[in-house]
């Protein structure tokens, strides 16, 4: 388990454009991932809401992870699909995404996005994605 935790650790730390928009992992396990991302002034569209593409990129990438950790090593999207539930406003984005089955060489993953303000979670997007082994 300690071996899976500090891949993905690795893997995140690795990842320019996750560190570039200021995404932590903040828990993984077999199956499992939640990102956290602060919401700042850049990262929102011009009703001052959360950009859909930040959304869009914390479900993907949590996914993928969920995934890859389920599959036991790197992996890569193979598609995904996201549903916009609610405008994000707050001051974290939490996506928490698990692997709802996983085979050799796929797993089938989905995750909730959810916007922080004032201590309360609301749901803003699901997605549901298909992950695939990279080696």
């Amino acid at each position: 388990m300690d071996d899976l935790q500090e891949f993905a650790r690795q893997v995140f730390a690795s990842q320019p454009f996750s560190q570039f928009i200021g995404a932590q992992l903040a828990s993984s396990g077999p199956g499992t991932a939640e990102l956290r991302l602060p919401i700042v002034d850049h990262l929102k569209q011009q009703h001052g809401f959360v950009h859909g593409g930040v959304l869009s990129y914390l479900a993907d990438n949590a996914i993928t992870f969920a995934g890859g950790l389920a599959l036991g090593g790197n992996a890569l999207t193979s598609e995904y699909k996201i549903n916009y539930l609610k405008p994000a406003v707050g001051s974290l984005l939490i996506a928490r995404a698990q692997a709802k089955a996983a085979g050799k060489r796929q797993a089938v993953c989905q995750c909730e996005v959810f916007a922080v303000k004032d201590g309360a979670e609301t749901l803003c997007a699901l997605a549901q994605g298909t992950v695939v082994s990279a080696a």
